[in-house]
């Protein structure tokens, strides 16, 4: 493999992971925010209570995502393998 071909891979592999990640760290970081405000508002400051509803949130997340991402997954490796 030459230089241009990794390099155009490793832009491929980040795009994937931006991909396949982004969407839950977003997620995740919006419900931080969300209970820290509550959490403000309340005046309750508790370290389970912002950890437990990005637990759910993210779980749910993945079963409703879950099969697309593994799907996206398993086209990239199948390039990679046809690549070689």
């Amino acid at each position: 493999m030459t230089n241009g071909e990794v390099s155009d891979l490793m832009y491929q592999v980040f795009i994937l992971a931006m991909k396949l990640g982004g969407p839950m760290l977003i997620i995740s970081m919006v419900v931080g925010i969300v209970i820290s405000i509550l959490q403000a508002a309340t005046q309750i400051h508790e370290q389970t209570i912002t950890f437990v509803p990005k637990l759910i949130v993210i779980g749910i997340l993945l079963v409703m995502t879950g099969s697309t991402m593994l799907n996206s997954l398993q086209d990239f490796t199948a390039q990679i393998f046809n690549s070689i």
